[in-house]
């Protein structure tokens, strides 16, 4: 589906269906709780690698909008609401894509004099918190972009050791959605990185849909439940239908592992009508 050489990617869905098993996962003994600075006041934020989460929220998979696969580092706040826009005039909406995701690129090249991520002043004017409250002017949710590591990949500021203030900024901008990355990140264990991020997002007490992209480097669908909504279990889809059926076939082993709380994602799924992709032909 293509608008005026606008695509739609669809977020993490997965090529086979959730199958429901039973998994444990109780941890015991006690762990320090180092103390963050967050917002000028003091928030404990645990870094042990122990999960805290209330609830899970991702009963489905995620359908929508990524501005990625086509836009990459030229999106504007103006292209994000023409796809809210055509999220909803298309009907799509009604079948359940409702994010709209900025990928990587609507950062400034800096952090604020407060530590702060702050968007691209050129690209994003009129700020975060104003596209939220458009996106969610029509029924639809805002998702981010976020890197496990000191810069995303495309070299903007990055969120490892900045995970307190980062989940706070989302959250009062109104984001719903943080797809995680895993650029330059400090060689950590990927499950104590990415499990530090979630406890500084249920911190903040506004439901964000944690999508963790390890790129399945540590086989994520083993034990992902419980940290994240959704991980990614192989590296980036590539502009060929070999990519494509690769990809769906190495899922194929975890589809066991999905259920509700928790999802496989096999990277967007790229609709074969846009001008720069070549799937088409």
């Amino acid at each position: 589906m293509s608008y005026r050489g606008m695509e739609f990617s669809f977020l993490s869905v997965c090529f086979c269906l959730a199958i429901i098993f039973h998994q444990s996962s109780a941890v015991s003994g006690e762990t320090s709780v180092p103390t963050i600075l967050n917002l000028g006041r003091k928030e404990k934020i645990d870094l042990s690698g122990t999960v805290h989460r209330a609830r899970k929220i991702a009963q489905t998979p995620q359908l929508g909008w990524n501005s990625w696969n086509h836009f990459q580092c030229r999106i504007t706040e103006g292209i994000v609401k023409t796809a809210a826009d055509k999220l909803v005039s298309s009907g799509l909406v009604a079948l359940g894509y409702v994010y709209v995701n900025i990928d990587d690129c609507w950062q400034a090249d800096s952090r604020d004099s407060e530590g702060r991520l702050v968007p691209s002043p050129v690209w994003f004017p009129s700020g975060i918190k104003a596209i939220a409250d458009y996106v969610h002017s029509k029924g639809l949710k805002l998702g981010i972009y976020s890197d496990a590591g000191t810069r995303t990949c495309e070299g903007k500021p990055g969120s490892l050791g900045h995970e307190a203030i980062d989940a706070h900024t989302f959250a009062e901008w109104g984001v719903d959605y943080l797809k995680y990355d895993n650029c330059y990140n400090d060689g950590t264990p990927n499950k104590l990185r990415y499990t530090v991020m979630r406890n500084a997002l249920e911190a903040t007490g506004r439901d964000i849909f944690f999508s963790m992209c390890e790129w399945g480097q540590d086989d994520p669908a083993l034990w992902a439940y419980d940290v994240a909504d959704s991980w990614r279990t192989t590296v980036d889809i590539g502009d060929t239908w070999r990519s494509m059926i690769r990809i769906a076939d190495l899922n194929n082993k975890w589809a066991k592992y999905a259920k509700p709380g928790g999802w496989n994602d096999p990277d967007m799924l790229q609709t074969p009508t846009c001008c720069r992709w070549g799937m088409a032909a």
